[in-house]
């Protein structure tokens, strides 16, 4: 059963201690993780702490498998919860898992909340989310620990010391891709086009975003918008950007996979490329094998089946009783540069080509790292890097 009094503080004569001793435990186990992870926590904007989950006891097969999703309005959340799906019921056979069941909130926190709570009453085994808030979900996950079910999230952290948020530490992405553009030209007029406002991941970018501006002195701001991490969206408050700033924008900090529609939106109103940062996307390779000129690109891969994969990992070990050390657990980031787009490009690649997404040749979380963030490691149940289906597979 899950200790849930580990991580909340009480007031007895203990507890000013406790912080002094979370911090001193979180240091020693960060301290002991290979170099790649290690480095994933400096300056990590999360909460890190000791796991509540360290004394979890392995339940019973087959287990139900809940997936709490709070958004699948574009490709990349779609192709998340297909390939979590695909991984989940590869287990079904032998009889490890019974039923793989999703919720979609379309942003609504309050109807996430709900459906979590359906969750626990159904008796999930384990109920994994993106979360739609950092902070709102915080009651229902902790009534999820108290019935014994492990809640997970994936591409965002959640506040509650009971969750396992399974992260990146996107703070960092954000301070490096505005870094990048400072490199690339000192004093470039950007353009800021965020996610979702108020979404953990928006907020935890913008916060590195504005580190590396603030080292940056000659970066100029030329405006910021919302672009939903939607197609449609993005390129519609782009061109009205564009429209409204006759001076030249040199840059494109974006926070999503939407630099293909970014980089359409500059050349139909006539403007040259600029640099765009962002995560890789199939049909933004697409748009650059055919518009090697109108294409620029300096960012990461921040990929919906990596996502999914090291969710689901971090899922069955957990039910397995593998018994995770911290309540965040950090994945490398794989970065992308404009010189390598060739190496990441295949020929199922068009502008159009919205749903595909690439694949690394390796595997951004090898198993001997993830042992690392465990304190009974083993083999994950169910995966094999070398099956998991390429980019052109589903085409």
């Amino acid at each position: 059963m899950v200790r849930l009094g580990k991580l909340l503080l009480t007031a007895t004569l203990l507890a000013p201690l406790g912080p002094v001793a979370f911090a001193q435990d979180v240091s020693g186990v960060i301290g002991g993780f290979p170099a790649e992870l290690k480095a994933q926590y400096d300056g990590a904007p999360q909460k890190i702490l000791p796991s509540a989950w360290d004394n979890f006891a392995a339940p019973a097969k087959p287990w139900k498998w809940c997936h709490s999703e709070s958004y699948q309005g574009n490709p990349w959340r779609v192709s998340v919860t297909n390939e979590l799906k695909r991984l989940v019921e590869g287990l079904k056979a032998d009889g490890t898992v019974e039923s793989f069941e999703v919720s979609d909130s379309n942003n609504d926190p309050a109807q996430q909340i709900n459906q979590i709570r359906a969750f626990i009453d159904k008796g999930c085994s384990i109920i994994t989310s993106i979360p739609g808030s950092a902070t709102a979900l915080d009651e229902a996950i902790d009534a999820a620990a108290k019935a014994g079910i492990p809640f997970i999230t994936a591409a965002g952290s959640v506040t509650s010391p009971n969750a396992i948020n399974v992260d990146s530490n996107y703070a960092r992405w954000g301070y490096d891709m505005m870094t990048a553009i400072g490199k690339e030209k000192a004093d470039a007029s950007v353009l800021l086009v965020e996610g979702i406002a108020g979404h953990p991941i928006v907020v935890q970018e913008r916060e590195g975003g504005d580190k590396a501006l603030a080292e940056n002195s000659g970066l100029k701001v030329a405006r910021s918008v919302n672009g939903n991490w939607t197609a449609n969206v993005t390129k519609t408050v782009v061109l009205q950007a564009i429209a409204t700033n006759p001076a030249p924008i040199d840059a494109v900090w974006t926070t999503g996979s939407e630099s293909r529609v970014v980089a359409e939106a500059f050349a139909e109103a006539g403007r040259p490329a600029p640099l765009i940062t962002g995560s890789i996307t199939g049909d933004a390779l697409g748009y650059w094998k055919a518009n090697p000129d109108k294409y620029r690109f300096e960012g990461h891969a921040v990929l919906p089946g990596w996502t999914a994969q090291t969710l689901f990992r971090v899922g069955v070990r957990t039910l397995e009783g593998q018994k995770p050390k911290l309540n965040t657990l950090l994945i490398p980031i794989p970065p992308v540069h404009n010189a390598d787009l060739d190496k990441w490009y295949k020929d199922c690649m068009t502008a159009d080509a919205v749903s595909v997404f690439p694949v690394p040749p390796t595997d951004p979380m090898p198993e001997e790292w993830l042992d690392a963030y465990f304190a009974n490691p083993a083999p994950t149940t169910g995966w094999d890097y070398a099956k998991v289906p390429g980019a052109c597979a589903a085409q």
